[in-house]
């Protein structure tokens, strides 16, 4: 497959839409870039609707850009090619694949799949939706290798030929109901991932989720189940160190993903021992005055928080909120109940929120998160534990997730000696 002289348009010029473009430059295609706000790159133009109905041979819109945009549908009308960044560099990336996907927990068990085989010197790399994108892991992949990528539902939207030799599914609940609007359509970008697979794959699915279990039916590959309960035929959960059960479910897919790759049960549990908390995900801050501090800024779901708050005994002070998802937040109410002293609200879903768990705990209508972390050290006893895992993504108020968690360390590291 070569570019040559194909005109070219990437969209959305974050990490992996900047990727893409130096790909294709380097190919030797006349690429546009084009985003919606106005950046210093060579060869740029500003987004604009119009812009899709120029003469264009290929659109790869970064994982963040919505397909249903009106010039993208006009162009795909037209039978311009529209491809993501995944699928354009499925001919190029050499060496077995391993894609890991997943409301919850895709971070973390793609970090600890990658752990485990370099502690077993196993050759991989780690990509995708974390760290280097996958076009420009082309350049290092290499046969023998295993790439092992972390995929969301918005990159797994536009794969057709992108063939997954391991494929994992983690668990899928609602989530991201703005950008897919059902539920259906989630799960069947998710369910993607298996469709390219081939005889001799294997589909690595949680045995306990009813639309993991569905994902067995779309693949010719083998079936590989796993459930958290299984942890102690590994290693002791308290040797575990990622708290909370779901994360034996995440310890459980690693593992058997990891011996498919042909890495033994000893490695694996030697591996999982030294394997430290992904940043952003039930990531422990500091004890101040007998007060703990987690930072759980990737819980971007309502599942993801129910998750975070499963993995504490109670005496929480939560902070939720941010741009809503289309999310439903009365799931939230019966462990609010039963563990949080408080609700501290933040951002622009704090007024659905508020309705939606008003009467399970004490809500605090914080507006911010300075004000949220202020809140919750003025009120704390010794004992209790600040979280924020907030049920919403970051971008009313932050730049990412990680921008949020960022500022929420930074808050809590200023936070020094006695309450005044």
């Amino acid at each position: 497959m070569t570019f040559e002289g194909t005109k070219a348009l990437v969209v959305g010029m974050e990490k992996s839409g900047r990727a893409v473009f130096e790909f294709l430059h380097a190919q030797g295609a006349e690429v546009i870039a084009t985003d919606l706000k106005p950046l210093r790159i060579a060869d740029f133009e500003l987004q604009t609707d119009e812009l899709f109905d120029e003469q264009w041979d290929l659109i790869v819109p970064s994982p963040g850009v919505p397909l249903d945009l009106p010039g993208i549908a006009r162009a795909k009308a037209r039978g311009v090619r529209v491809v993501g960044e995944v699928e354009l560099a499925a001919p190029y990336l050499r060496g077995p694949v391993i894609g890991i996907t997943g409301t919850n927990g895709k971070t973390t068990t793609t970090s600890l799949v990658g752990h485990i085989l370099q502690t077993a010197r196993v050759p991989s790399q780690v990509g995708g939706n974390i760290g280097t994108p996958v076009i420009a892991m082309t350049e290092t992949s290499r046969p023998g290798q295993w790439n092992v990528l972390e995929l969301s539902s918005f990159q797994l939207e536009t794969v057709s030929t992108f063939r997954s030799h391991v494929a994992v599914c983690l668990n899928v609940t609602q989530n991201h109901l703005d950008r897919h609007h059902t539920f259906e359509n989630y799960a069947s970008a998710k369910g993607n991932l298996f469709r390219s697979q081939q005889p001799g794959d294997y589909a690595v699915l949680n045995a306990n989720d009813e639309i993991c279990r569905s994902f067995a039916a779309l693949t010719p590959a083998e079936a590989v189940w796993f459930t958290g309960r299984e942890i102690e035929q590994l290693m002791p959960l308290s040797e575990v160190p990622i708290p909370g059960m779901h994360n034996a479910e995440n310890v459980m897919a690693a593992a058997a993903t990891a011996g498919i790759a042909g890495v033994s049960k000893p490695q694996i549990a030697a591996a999982v021992k030294t394997f430290k908390a992904v940043e952003h995900r039930l990531e422990f801050v500091a004890e101040i005055n007998g007060v703990r501090f987690y930072n759980d800024s990737k819980a971007t779901s309502v599942d993801a928080t129910l998750k975070a708050l499963d993995s504490f005994p109670g005496d929480l002070w939560v902070i939720l909120g941010g741009k809503d998802k289309g999310s439903d937040y009365t799931a939230l109410r019966d462990l609010l109940h039963r563990k949080a002293k408080a609700a501290l609200l933040i951002g622009a879903a704090a007024e659905k929120i508020a309705s939606q768990i008003e009467g399970a705990t004490t809500v605090v209508r914080s507006t911010t998160l300075d004000c949220a972390v202020a809140e919750a050290w003025k009120n704390a006893r010794p004992g209790d534990t600040v979280l924020l895992a907030p049920a919403c993504s970051s971008f009313d108020q932050f730049q990412s997730y990680e921008h949020r968690g960022q500022v929420f360390k930074n808050l809590v590291n200023g936070l020094h000696g006695p309450k005044t």
